[in-house]
């Protein structure tokens, strides 16, 4: 018995002893360290520049961003997309953070050899913007990658730079929102589907997680729906009841089942959509329209001005990585009072994508949407306003949920240069037979799987379209310009099934311009070509209506931004309902 309380004691008098050498090693070395790490800031005292990296290589490394308070800014990098033409660098930023600008950010390729002096080239973005709906990311848009080189960003005038494996732009999930249903939408490349069909559910299941290394830590759910290139899935509860702030990491894929190699790279995070219209009875917009642009900001302003003057109280601009002077050109309507967001759309080939995409940010607060081009303006011979066009169309039957509208192609019209006063004047001579459709729609009535093909949706059941008349509403569709503007359509075609114009592919699709092949060369007799009718039309009821009585200048020559009386009578009509 004694022997057994000696040993005891003797445990206990070990383990206190422990503890107090594990208590005095600590103290020493927090001492040292913070005796070290200040001694040296007082001895070099540079200023530390923010550190970049990509975080599945690594966490996300602390820095200080040199701003005058001296406040810390940590950033990483969350992707990185390769496209033919540029690098797309997905940043992130914590909360109340100041975001950098384009003068900030410089690209840095770095030689992919496992060498110790690496070969470092630095390049300015193209551009630096907001990363979508999210105001805590950026994404900086970086010239074409050498061969050979990786791609990160730095901070000027210098900073440590970690570049990380990019993810291919025609094998990604790259964006996803989740619906009102709670639904995650989930828009991907790579999948190859049948345009205008709906697919086998039951082949492919979504795939939420922070790190798609390690199968173990997934979840996997059922996908509702696919077609074309949308996905629809169940969300999982715990993403549904996480927080899905803009810094949340939590990304979603899709995979096909039996294939565990099929996994889509992803940089898509489910987002919450904008707070819903708190008196849904009631949209704060009649009409509203969705577009998508390249280069085609010298163009906005008649295209929005003009659509004002109909009715059209609402413009959402989806950029696809334009290289000119859109952002100006955004603020200077902003300004003048036209409510025109511009949204940073820069995913290839990808309009019907970026169409649904846009239905589901207008559902809330816009009862109809057209979907049409910077190109193409919407003509009411009638002389009425869009709204009333609207309202004569579907008073009868409410279930019409879609207006089809006819497009007339128009050609350069004899001129050899962009029309002085813009085109809706200036091109006055166009085919004879109609091509295609475009539409206005309800977005509430839109089929779930949200297929739309050549600007037109697949509805919910119970809903119907209708084909309006060409003596109500015609598209005039400047498709065949001046040579000098329609050149620029042979660089990149924005359709998922259109092929590019320097492809041979599909060389009779009409979406092409009959016998020009796929070069970029101006045939001798291009501005007599494609004029079969005269149609002077819109021409007359622009200068009619929307010409400056003493000038004669039209208010997108000007800057005149005022709505014409007309206009100005129907807003108010609409309001006092």
């Amino acid at each position: 018995m004694k022997y057994g309380s000696r040993k005891r004691s003797d445990v206990v008098v070990s383990w206190s002893r422990f503890f107090w050498c594990t208590v005095v090693v600590v103290f020493t070395c927090v001492f040292f360290s913070g005796f070290t790490f200040s001694t040296l800031s007082f001895l070099f005292r540079e200023k530390l520049e923010p550190v970049v990296i990509l975080r599945w290589r690594a966490p996300p490394v602390k820095a200080i961003s040199g701003d005058s308070s001296g406040a810390a800014t940590t950033i990483s990098i969350r992707g990185v997309v390769m496209l033919p033409d540029q690098a797309l660098v997905f940043l992130n930023y914590p909360p109340s953070a100041r975001l950098f600008t384009k003068e900030d950010i410089t690209c840095v390729y770095s030689s992919a050899n496992n060498s110790t002096k690496r070969k470092l080239v630095k390049k300015s973005p193209i551009s630096v913007d907001i990363g979508g709906d999210e105001s805590g990311s950026q994404i900086a848009r970086c010239p074409l990658v050498p061969r050979g080189f990786a791609v990160s960003v730095g901070l000027k005038p210098k900073g440590e730079i970690l570049a990380g494996p990019a993810h291919r732009w025609d094998w990604l999930a790259y964006e996803a929102l989740i619906d009102r249903d709670n639904t995650t939408i989930v828009f991907v490349k790579g999948l190859n589907l049948r345009p205008e069909k709906v697919s086998d559910a039951t082949k492919f299941e979504c795939v939420y997680g922070w790190d798609f290394r390690s199968p173990k830590f997934l979840l996997r759910s059922e996908v509702i729906s696919i077609a074309q290139e949308i996905v629809r899935c169940r969300t999982p509860l715990s993403v549904l009841s996480g927080p899905m702030r803009v810094h949340s990491s939590v990304k979603v894929s899709v995979r096909m089942k039996g294939r565990e190699n099929f996994n889509l790279q992803t940089i898509a995070r489910p987002r919450t959509r904008p707070e819903p219209n708190p008196n849904p009875t009631r949209k704060h917009h009649e009409v509203c329209v969705c577009t998508m642009v390249r280069n085609q900001a010298r163009f906005l302003k008649e295209w929005v001005m003009y659509h004002a003057q109909i009715g059209v109280q609402r413009w959402f601009i989806y950029d696809n990585n334009s290289n000119d002077e859109l952002d100006p050109a955004v603020e200077s309507l902003l300004s003048s009072n036209y409510n025109v967001t511009r949204h940073v759309w820069p995913w290839i080939k990808t309009q019907e994508a970026g169409f649904a995409h846009c239905a589901l940010r207008a559902r809330d607060t816009c009862e109809w949407v057209g979907f049409i081009d910077v190109d193409e303006f919407i003509h009411l011979p009638s002389g009425l306003i869009l709204p009333d066009v609207i309202i004569n169309q579907t008073k009868y039957n409410t279930n019409v949920a879609e207006l089809r509208s006819s497009c007339h192609s128009f050609g350069p019209s004899r001129l050899k240069h962009v029309p002085r006063q813009g085109v809706t004047v200036g091109y006055t001579c166009r085919l004879a037979a109609p091509e295609r459709h475009k539409s206005i729609v309800r977005p509430e009535a839109l089929n779930s799987s949200l297929i739309n093909v050549v600007h037109h949706f697949h509805l919910r059941d119970g809903f119907e379209y209708v084909n309006v008349d060409r003596g109500i509403m015609v598209i005039n569709h400047y498709k065949y310009q001046v040579w000098e503007v329609f050149k620029d359509k042979f660089y990149r075609r924005v359709a998922t099934y259109v092929a590019d114009w320097q492809d041979d592919q599909n060389v009779g699709s009409k979406d092409r311009a009959p016998g020009l092949g796929t070069r970029a060369v101006e045939p001798p007799d291009w501005s007599n070509r494609f004029c079969e009718v005269i149609d002077t039309g819109l021409r007359d009821r622009v200068l009619q209506s929307f010409a400056d009585p003493q000038t004669h200048l039209l208010p997108w020559q000007k800057g005149n931004n005022k709505h014409t009386k007309r206009t100005r009578r129907m807003i108010k009509h609409r309001d006092s309902l």
